[in-house]
């Protein structure tokens, strides 16, 4: 079993920043990937960014720029860095935790609100 706990959503006017965490923990065999992806009320969830093992990173056109994830292998945590917040932006984020053979990992979700 792998756990996945977001933190660091909440309220934040258009143009700030917000830094969101994701502690992964359990068993683990080897991480292929670590993103973070975003549901918006009434659509498809979609990818924001990711981060492979070896450092490499992907992010949506959306938030390049903007956003920026990074990992701490001794904490074992993935950070979204979210900065020029806009309230397209509002969304659910969630974590994700990717294996080679095996079932995705998902996190319960923070809630992101961008407004004024």
């Amino acid at each position: 079993q792998v756990q996945l706990v977001e933190s660091g959503g909440g309220l934040v006017q258009p143009g700030g920043s917000l830094r969101l965490s994701c502690a992964y923990s359990g068993t683990i065999f080897s991480i292929y990937t670590m993103g973070w992806y975003r549901q918006a009320p009434g659509k498809q969830r979609e990818m924001v960014a990711v981060i492979t093992s070896s450092g490499m990173t992907n992010y949506a056109d959306s938030v390049k720029g903007r956003f920026t994830i990074s990992r701490d292998h001794n904490k074992s945590t993935v950070y979204l860095q979210m900065n020029s917040l806009k309230p397209e932006d509002t969304a659910v984020y969630y974590c994700n935790l990717r294996q080679l053979g095996r079932e995705d990992s998902w996190g319960k979700g923070t809630l992101v609100t961008v407004s004024s």
